[in-house]
């Protein structure tokens, strides 16, 4: 918001100032990137894209190109949920049709590499359109963003959803600074489908923190303007109500996602809300605060000996970023220029005290009045928005910095600083208040093992430290002046925080090696009956690191349905045969049809059990046998009474291992169908049921005899409100039925069902999203249309804006 008259000419740029703004951050893209170039994943195996996201993003766009529309239905994971309800990764974010065009790993790559390079570009233009600052300025407040750990590393654990929300936050302030401070009509309508866009990310928890800073950002320029850009308070008011109908159009474009998701949350595992306790996991701990200067204090990936347990993420700010940071403070010329650096400012302030969570108390209000926080955890999530503001920090401090106004005791300052922190790496101090800071006793043995690591880690940011001081002092000097100084000061923040975050970027080769076929799956592939498989790793015996298939959705690439699998957001119902107690329990074998064990053991000491394909080496590069389990297993089965039953007594009378599963159909005390009070348990009806199409969200089933008076056909798929059903072509109603599965009450002689999964919820959100975003992109193009000269007034802009457009 710098724009009163007293501000100081900025440095000018080089002509198509822009386009080589691009070029850097392309260039910082594919330092990190490379591999994607030579045809590799980039995905790691600590990836949650590895492990999941994959698998559910190939299953999405095969169904697409089979199909012509999005599939509602998961039959794939833990007994099947619904597809856009239970939320599958970015099922309608644009990405999803680069996925309809291009192999699905390489536009999960390309994807991601994007918007890796859309947080660079989208910094700089918000820093030179709303800062004003200079060229660059603006270049290394891009770079510090881009590269900054908390935004490159999220490849590492494959947060795909949190990097589109990290790209879309500087455009979202854009589009705010051209609406409301310089009056772009346009800029309404832009400024809503990026609202849409981030919410169809979808990562809600990161779009929750995106509109509270944006909403922060409108009040300011609503409030905080100078000089010509002090806008009238009837001005003010029009203008945030636009943005608050822009956020309300915004949020109607992501209806076809949310709609459904908020019918779902009453049956989801975190329905109600969680306790203070799971809303404060995976804080950002408070003395790990040091990682922003040396990354390797707490330890790097599986270094990591923190309270958090597992860090596939890099807090690393680096250390010439750091410096330029600090040059801000006191840096500021003009009234415009000291208030877009407090309000900054405190949004750091703000955004670090929410990100340490649990470690202060301050977290303890937010989550009794922000709404939304007790569905959340890993309030560390929002340190991206602390990031953002020390990359405006850099910015300014950069812009000091070259234009010769900071001191030499600031740079001594920083060379005592880090001699210091080095003296104390090489003294064994370091190490020994990391062992008086571990929590976790078995991670120990890592701050041994890492001081070695931590040692050299502190003599890098020293050296860096050093350059970037050389730097400032030859910059002061006029030893290195002009677009050289420029240059060398964005060469410094990106090499620093390359030499970190590299270790962030992993690589696999193509999908089509990796999720490969084996003898286990060509097996399952051949049934001719439904059936799902558990799947698990024996620790005891070697195994590939975080197997996907025994320890992922690896499986659901091959459309092999496993009673466990990797999602977190499942039926909440279904994780009750999920417990130890209940996983090697046959009565969950029988009520979810969990015919097959895949492990990685040669032999199993379960009774009964025998080994039907293996031991085969899977693409992951495990050893792995496949056993069918003792019991009848079936996927559909014809119940001859229905009886009413609260969950409790049914969960109660399934952890025996005998529970009569193909004998009784027991319904909800609430449902309204005919039922029996049970004296005795039957026994089960030698009807046979087939299954002549099983596919997502939708079978065909055949008895092979007439279904007797007050039956009920049992199918070993979860149920969930739109299940919808034909007796004989008849409509019936759907039961939810012991406990999680769908039944169907039968006629007297019904011999054919049809199974067919909806979504009205879908359905009402798709025609939503349509519109808003019809009438979005209808504004923006209005908003294009010029409405006449306009002279004098608030929104004339300022001579030296003109000049830095015209540079850029």
């Amino acid at each position: 918001m710098i724009a009163d008259r007293q501000a100081a000419t900025p440095i000018a740029g080089p002509r198509f100032a822009s386009a080589w703004a691009a070029l850097t951050y392309a260039l910082c893209s594919l330092s990190l990137a490379w591999p994607v170039v030579a045809g590799r994943f980039l995905v790691n195996p600590n990836s949650d894209q590895y492990l999941a996201g994959y698998a559910f993003r190939e299953f999405a766009s095969s169904f697409m190109r089979a199909n012509g529309t999005f599939p509602l239905w998961n039959p794939y994971l833990q007994g099947g949920m619904p597809f856009v309800a239970a939320m599958h990764g970015d099922i309608f974010y644009p990405t999803f049709l680069l996925r309809l065009i291009l192999p699905v790993d390489v536009a999960m790559s390309w994807g991601m590499v994007g918007h890796f390079f859309l947080c660079g570009i989208a910094t700089y233009w918000f820093l030179r359109v709303a800062g004003r600052l200079s060229f660059f300025a603006a270049l290394v407040g891009g770079v510090a963003y881009m590269m900054t750990g908390f935004v490159s590393s999220l490849l590492s654990a494959g947060h795909d959803g949190k990097l589109f929300v990290n790209a879309l936050f500087p455009i979202t302030l854009l589009m705010l600074t051209w609406a409301m401070r310089d009056g772009k009509r346009w800029a309404w309508g832009a400024f809503a489908m990026i609202v849409g866009l981030a919410l169809l990310t979808p990562h809600p928890q990161l779009f929750q923190y995106l509109l509270l800073a944006s909403a922060a950002w409108a009040l300011f320029l609503a409030f905080g303007g100078v000089g010509v850009e002090r806008m009238p308070v009837k001005t003010a008011f029009t203008r945030l109500g636009l943005a608050l109908g822009g956020v309300m159009l915004g949020a109607a474009m992501g209806a076809i996602q949310y709609l459904p998701v908020a019918e779902y949350a009453a049956w989801s595992p975190r329905a109600g809300g969680r306790d203070y306790q799971f809303a404060t996991s995976y804080s950002f701990p408070i003395e790990e605060l040091l990682n922003l200067y040396l990354p390797q204090f707490s330890g790097i990936l599986n270094d990591y000996w923190g309270r958090n347990g597992i860090h596939f993420h890099s807090e690393y700010a680096g250390v010439a970023v750091l410096m330029l940071a600090g040059a801000a403070f006191g840096a500021a010329s003009t009234i415009a220029r000291k208030r877009f650096f407090r309000f900054w400012l405190g949004v750091a302030l703000v955004s670090l005290l929410w990100a340490l969570g649990g470690s202060t108390p301050f977290y303890a209000l937010i989550y009794a009045v922000v709404p939304g926080t007790t569905f959340f955890r890993a309030p560390s999530t929002i340190f991206f928005i602390t990031a953002f503001a020390i990359a405006v920090f850099a910015a300014i401090g950069t812009e000091r910095v070259l234009e010769k106004r900071l001191s030499h005791r600031y740079v001594i300052g920083w060379l005592v600083a880090s001699g210091v922190i080095t003296l104390l790496a090489l003294s064994g101090a370091l190490s020994t208040l990391a062992r008086s800071l571990v929590t976790i006793p078995q991670l120990m043995d890592r701050v041994d093992a890492g001081a070695g690591a931590l040692t050299l880690g502190a003599i890098r940011s020293l050296a860096f430290v050093g350059l970037t001081a050389g730097a400032m002092v030859a910059i002061a000097g006029g030893r290195l002046s002009g677009w050289k100084a420029g240059v060398a000061l964005a060469v410094l923040s990106a090499a620093d925080l390359w030499t970190i975050e590299r270790r962030y970027w992993g690589s696999v080769p193509p999908a089509s090696q990796i999720y490969a076929s084996d003898a286990t799956i060509a097996y399952l592939n051949k049934l001719t009956e439904p059936a799902r498989v558990l799947a698990f790793e024996d620790h005891n015996l070697p195994a590939a690191p975080h197997d996907p298939f025994l320890n992922g959705d690896g499986l659901m690439v091959h459309r092999v349905s496993s009673m466990l699998g990797y999602h977190g957001n499942e039926l909440g119902r279904y994780q009750f045969f999920q417990t130890p107690q209940m996983v090697g329990n046959p009565t969950t074998w029988a009520i979810t049809n969990t015919r097959y064990l895949l492990v990685n053991n040669d032999s199993m000491d379960i009774p009964g059990a025998k080994r039907v394909a293996g031991p085969a080496v899977n693409a992951a590069g495990t050893r792995v046998s496949l056993y069918e389990l003792p019991g009848e297993h079936r996927f559909a089965w014809v119940a001859p009474v229905i009886a009413k039953y609260p969950d409790e007594k049914i969960m109660e009378a399934m952890k025996a291992p005998n529970f009569p599963a193909h004998s009784v159909a027991l319904v909800d005390p609430k449902s309204t169908l005919q039922t029996v009070t049970l004296a005795a348990v039957p026994a089960p009806l030698p009807i046979v049921v087939s299954t002549t199409n099983y596919s997502a969200g939708k079978m065909s089933l055949t008895l092979n005899a007439p279904a007797p008076a007050g039956s009920a056909l049992v199918v070993a798929e979860n149920f969930y409100p739109g299940w919808i059903a034909t007796v004989d072509g008849k409509p019936v109603t759907v039961e939810r039925t012991n406990l999680v599965l769908i039944g169907v009450p039968l006629t007297e002689g019904a011999k054919t069902v049809e199974l067919t999964f909806t979504s009205p919820a879908f359905e009402r959100g798709k025609t939503i999203t349509i519109a808003a975003t019809l009438l979005a992109l209808l504004a923006t193009l209005a908003g294009l249309i010029p409405s006449g000269p306009r002279t004098g007034g608030r929104r004339t802009r300022t001579m030296d804006a003109i000049a830095l457009e015209k540079s850029a």
